[in-house]
């Protein structure tokens, strides 16, 4: 068997065991943080407080956090989910309802994930213990994603890899650029 096929069989084995796994509390819990997540409205208003409470740094680790989003949505939905088309699980698999709201755009990656990653990994630097606190949704939503049907583990860890990515990028870039034009 090649590397691909094992990789794509634990993807599916994974997805099959985290979709039967989570108990009912741990399942709605797993869902609210999901839908406060949904078109980055958790990110967007963990940035408003940190902007207003946070002084200076709170600006500046908003800012960081709303441009890496902003970079990794537009990566992982406009740009990744054009060009992989690829099924989101099975409905078969999932034993609860939410299966059925899931978008019909393809599954890789997830850009819920990128989001979160990426908001998450850009406040860390500029104010570390938000970093952390935000660690806490942005891994329950990548769990999520998996667990509700939405995404194959893959399709998350793609969206972890943008994320972060996008976090380096908007963390960097100003510094590249300067440094390659002056």
């Amino acid at each position: 068997m090649s590397l691909l096929a094992e990789i794509h069989d634990a993807d599916r084995s994974l997805t099959k065991r985290l979709a039967v796994s989570a108990s009912p509390g741990l399942h709605r819990l797993l869902s609210a943080v999901e839908e406060a997540a949904e078109g980055t409205k958790l990110w967007c208003g963990t940035a408003a407080v940190m902007a207003w409470v946070g002084g200076w740094r709170g600006r500046r680790a908003a800012a960081a956090g709303m441009a890496a989003v902003t970079v990794a949505q537009l990566v992982s939905n406009g740009v990744c989910k054009q060009l992989a088309d690829r099924p989101r699980p099975p409905k078969e698999w999932f034993p609860h309802d939410e299966v059925e709201d899931r978008p019909d755009s393809s599954s890789f990656p997830s850009g819920h994930t990128a989001a979160a990653v990426a908001f998450t990994t850009a406040v860390a630097p500029a104010w570390p213990s938000v970093g952390v606190l935000c660690a806490v949704p942005a891994a329950m939503v990548a769990i999520e994603r998996v667990q509700s049907g939405a995404h194959y583990p893959s399709d998350v860890a793609a969206g972890t890899a943008i994320g972060l990515a996008s976090a380096w990028l908007t963390r960097h870039a100003p510094r590249l650029i300067l440094r390659h034009w002056l």
